[in-house]
C-alpha cells in the first residue's frame, strides 16, 4: 500500500492505483469527462487537472500513478486556474444549445460549468460546427457540434462492445467522432454510448424531445428480457414508460445495459388488449372482468366434468413472476391439472427428469473469474447480451474461452478454439473431448466452467448433450452451468411450473391436444418450439383462454376468451435470474387500459372457482407462501441422470436460436428494435457443398419447409458452417416452420 495525501487527508491506496481512483476513495469530486471507470484512460479533456506539491505544472488525475508521499491539492489556486482554463477553452466551439438540448438537466459539462466556467465567453470568432451523423434507430448523433471530443464513445464499441464502430477523423479543432463510412451503429449494446456522453452531442432516439428530464418520475425495476436480470432505473412520465436507463449494480450488469433491456419500452403501448373479449358464433365481443372469468370458470368446469381434469393444459411463459407462477400452480392444483409447463421451447421430455432447477452453477462474477469457460450450444451474443461482455472483459485478464455450436459466432474475442459442428456431432465431440486441447486445458486449470445454451436446452436429444457435458464436467472438475432462456426459467422450475414428467409436457399437449389450454402470457405462434403444430393443436381445443397482454390475429384465431394482463413495468414481482438471485421489483406505472396484473387475475379466478388459498392481498404475502430465500440453494441443481443418445441423424438441419430482438411479446412490439440490422429478415445460410447437392445457387431464393409449413427464405454460401447445417434463426417472418435444430427441407423456390 502506498501513503498518499489529499488535500491534508492522509490515505493508503493500493500501488497502480491512479490520483483521480485515489480521490475517489476520499471521498473528493475531481471534475472529468472523458475518465470513466470502466474504459482505459485516454487524459484528452485534462478537465481533471490537479496540483502535485514537486511538480512545476498540474496533472491529469486520470493518468498519474500514486507514488509513496504524494501530496495533491484539488482545490488549490493552480488546481482552479487551470480546470477554469480547460472549461474555458471546451466552451469555445460549445453551441448554445441548452435550452433546447435534450441532455438538458442531465448534462455533466452544463453542471461543471457552473462551477468552472466564467460568466461570459471572450471568444468572439464563429463558432465551428459539425454536421450531423447517421448512427442508426437507436442513438441519435444528430447535433454533433456538442461534442467535446472525450472519446468515451470509441472506447467503448472498441473496448466493452469488441468491435470500434466509432472513430475520430481529422485533427485540432476540425476533429469530429463519426461512425465508419457508410455503417451505423451495429452492436447489441450501443445504447450504452447515450449514458457515456457528458454533453448532447449522442442522445437516444426513441426518446428524442419526449420529455424533459426533470418531468420524469424514476422507479427501480428488473428487466423480463434475459435471465441476466439487469437491474434497470425506469423514468415515467404521466403514467407511461418513457425512457429506460442502466441502475449500476456490479454484480449484475454493472453499469452497462443492453439495447433490449434500454429500448424495449417502446413496444410496451402497441397492439395491447385493453379489456377482456369474448368470442361467440365467430364474433368478439367486449365484456366486463366478471362475466370473463364466469366464462373462464364454466370453460374449465366444463371439459373437467366431461373430460376430467387431464383434458386440461396450462402453457406458461418463463417470463412470468414468481408470484403470477405460484398462483397458476396452485390454480392447476386445485383443479387437478397435472399438464403444467413452461419449456416452450424443449423437445427432448427427458430433460423433465434433472434434479433441482437449472441455473448458471455460480455468481454472474465468479464465472467470469473462471480461467478456461467450455461453452455449449448457445449464440451469446443473441441469448447473453450483457454476459457475454462481461466475458469479453474476463478474456483480457487472462481467461480463455472455446465455444462448441453449429455454427461461428463473431464474439470479439479471443478464443481458445471455436468447433463448429453438426448438432447431432456434438455428443461425439464431448466424448471425445479430453483428447483435444480445450479438454486438456480445462484439465489444467484450477478453475473452469462448462456453460450450456439453448440449443442444448432445446435439443431434440438435448438430455444426452446434457449428460455428455455433465461427465465432461465430473472429468475435469469444472462447474456445470445453464443460461437459462427467460428472466424466470428457474422460477418455473423450482415453483414446479416446468413440467416434471414426459406426458406434461407442452410437446406431448401438442401430439395429443387437450379439451381446454389456458395460455398464460403465451404467444403460440413464436413462444413455442413448432408454432404451426402449437396453432394446430389449439384449434382442436374446445376452449382457449388467452391472458395476454397483447392483442394478435393469432390468438383470435385460436382463442374464444382473452383477458388482458399487465406485463413487468405494470404489476409487482420476483424474479430469479441466472445465478440463483431472487430480485423483487415495483410496478412503475398504472395498469394500461382495463389490464390486470396476471396475479391478481388468476387469485379472483381462484375465488371464483371456489378454491381454498387465494385470498392474497398483495405479492409480498405470495412471495412470501411461494417460497423463502434461504430456500434457493438447496432447490438449485444442475444433475441429470445418464441416458441413451438417439441416433445420429446427419440431415439437414436448422438451426440459429431465437433472433435477437424476437425473444418475447415486449421486444417484438419495439419499432426502434425491429428497425436496427439485428431484425431483418434473416437470409438462409448453408455450406455451398450442401448448397450445390440442393441443386441450389447463392443468393438463390428456395422453400424451406418443415412439417406441412413452408417459407420462402433466400439462400447464402457459407463455409464457415458445417454441412448439413442452415443457419436460419427464429424470426417473425418464419415462425410458421417447425422447431428448431430438427430437419428441414430446401428446395428451389
Amino acid at each position: 500500500m502506498l501513503q498518499i495525501q489529499i488535500d491534508g487527508k492522509q490515505l493508503s491506496v493500493e500501488q497502480g492505483s491512479t490520483v483521480i481512483e485515489a480521490a475517489h476513495q476520499a471521498g473528493t469530486f475531481i471534475p472529468h469527462f472523458c475518465y470513466h471507470k470502466k474504459l482505459s484512460i485516454a487524459a484528452n479533456c485534462r478537465m481533471c487537472l490537479v496540483e502535485v506539491e514537486k511538480s512545476r505544472k498540474p496533472l491529469p488525475a486520470c493518468a498519474t500513478p500514486v507514488t509513496d508521499g504524494m501530496v495533491v491539492k484539488t482545490n488549490s489556486p493552480m488546481t482552479k486556474d487551470a480546470q477554469k482554463g480547460v472549461m474555458e477553452f471546451l466552451l469555445i466551439n460549445h453551441p448554445l444549445d441548452c435550452p433546447i438540448c435534450d441532455q438538458g438537466g442531465e448534462c455533466l459539462l452544463q453542471d461543471l460549468s457552473m462551477g468552472y466556467g466564467k460568466g461570459a465567453s471572450r471568444y468572439t470568432e464563429a463558432k465551428h460546427a459539425v454536421v450531423g451523423k447517421e448512427m442508426g434507430p437507436l442513438v441519435s448523433a444528430a447535433e454533433m457540434s456538442r461534442c467535446i471530443h472525450c472519446t468515451r464513445c470509441i472506447r467503448f464499441t472498441e473496448e466493452i462492445a469488441g468491435k470500434q464502430e466509432l472513430a475520430m477523423k481529422n485533427r485540432g479543432e476540425h476533429s469530429e467522432i463519426t461512425p465508419f463510412a457508410g455503417k451505423t451503429l451495429e452492436t447489441e449494446l450501443s445504447g450504452n454510448v447515450i449514458d457515456l456522453c457528458p454533453v448532447g452531442a449522442l442522445t437516444s432516439k426513441p426518446f428524442r424531445y419526449d420529455s424533459r428530464s426533470w418531468e420524469l418520475s424514476r422507479r427501480k425495476s428488473i428487466s423480463a428480457h434475459d435471465a441476466l436480470g439487469s437491474n434497470l432505473i425506469v423514468q415515467t412520465k404521466d403514467h407511461t414508460v418513457r425512457r429506460v436507463l442502466p441502475l449500476e449494480n456490479e454484480a449484475i450488469n454493472e453499469c452497462w445495459l443492453s439495447d433490449r433491456d434500454r429500448f424495449a419500452y417502446a413496444g410496451l403501448y402497441q397492439q395491447r388488449l385493453t379489456q377482456p373479449q369474448i368470442k361467440q358464433n365467430n364474433q368478439w365481443h367486449t365484456v366486463d372482468w366478471q362475466t370473463a372469468l364466469d366464462y373462464v370458470a364454466k370453460g374449465l368446469h366444463g371439459v373437467s366434468h366431461d373430460f376430467g381434469a387431464d383434458g386440461i393444459g396450462m402453457w406458461v411463459n418463463p417470463a412470468n413472476t414468481v408470484e403470477e407462477m405460484h398462483l397458476a400452480r396452485k390454480l392447476a392444483d386445485g383443479l387437478g391439472i397435472n399438464a403444467v409447463d413452461s419449456r416452450l421451447r424443449s423437445l427432448d421430455s427427458r430433460l423433465t427428469a434433472a434434479e433441482g432447477a437449472q441455473w448458471l452453477g455460480q455468481s454472474i462474477e465468479q464465472l467470469a473469474a473462471n480461467e478456461v469457460i467450455l461453452v455449449i450450444g448457445a449464440r451469446l451474443r443473441q441469448e447473453q447480451p450483457l454476459l457475454t461482455a462481461r466475458i469479453r472483459q474476463a478474456t483480457k485478464n487472462g481467461t480463455k474461452v472455446a465455444v462448441l455450436a453449429a455454427a461461428d459466432e463473431e464474439l470479439f474475442m479471443p478464443l481458445l478454439a471455436q468447433v463448429s459442428l453438426h448438432p447431432y456431432q456434438w455428443i461425439d465431440w464431448l466424448s471425445d473431448a479430453l483428447n483435444s486441447e480445450v479438454g486438456q486445458t480445462l484439465l489444467q486449470a484450477q478453475k473452469a466452467s462448462i456453460i450450456l445454451g439453448a440449443d442444448v436446452l432445446n435439443h431434440p436429444d438435448a438430455a444426452a448433450v446434457y449428460a455428455a457435458a455433465q461427465d465432461l464436467a465430473v472429468a475435469t472438475d469444472s462447474i456445470l452451468g445453464i443460461l437459462p432462456q427467460a428472466a424466470n426459467s428457474i422460477g418455473a422450475e423450482v415453483l414446479g411450473v416446468a413440467a416434471r414428467k414426459a406426458e406434461h409436457t407442452i410437446t406431448a399437449q401438442i401430439a395429443r391436444p387437450k379439451q381446454a389450454v389456458m395460455l398464460l402470457n403465451v404467444e403460440p405462434d413464436i413462444d413455442v418450439a413448432n408454432g404451426a403444430a402449437a396453432i394446430a393443436a389449439l384449434k382442436q381445443a374446445q376452449t382457449v383462454m388467452a391472458f395476454s397482454a397483447y392483442d394478435s390475429e393469432v390468438l383470435r384465431e385460436v382463442a374464444d376468451v382473452m383477458l388482458p394482463i399487465t406485463p413487468f413495468t405494470e404489476t409487482s414481482g420476483s424474479f430469479i435470474n441466472m445465478e440463483g438471485r431472487l430480485q423483487s421489483f415495483h410496478g412503475v406505472v398504472q395498469a394500461y387500459g382495463e389490464a390486470r396484473p396476471l396475479w391478481k387475475v388468476l387469485r379472483v379466478l381462484g375465488n371464483v372457482l371456489e378454491l381454498p388459498g387465494f385470498e392474497y392481498e398483495n405479492t409480498q404475502q405470495i412471495l412470501t407462501d411461494a417460497l423463502a430465500k434461504d430456500q434457493l440453494p438447496a432447490l438449485l441443481s444442475n444433475q441429470i441422470q445418464p441416458v441413451a443418445t438417439t441416433d445420429p441423424n446427419i440431415s439437414l438441419v436448422r438451426v440459429g436460436g431465437v433472433s435477437l430482438y424476437a425473444s418475447d411479446g415486449i421486444v417484438r412490439r419495439s419499432a426502434p428494435l425491429q428497425n436496427t440490422v439485428h431484425a431483418a429478415v434473416p437470409t438462409a445460410r448453408i455450406h455451398s457443398t450442401t448448397l450445390n447437392t440442393l441443386g441450389l445457387a447463392d443468393g438463390d431464393t428456395a422453400l424451406a419447409r418443415q412439417g406441412n409449413s413452408t417459407v420462402a427464405v433466400t439462400v447464402a454460401a457459407d463455409d464457415t458452417l458445417p454441412e448439413n447445417v442452415l443457419l436460419l434463426p427464429l424470426h417473425q417472418s418464419n415462425w410458421q416452420l417447425g422447431a428448431l435444430l430438427t430437419t428441414v427441407e430446401l428446395s428451389k423456390g
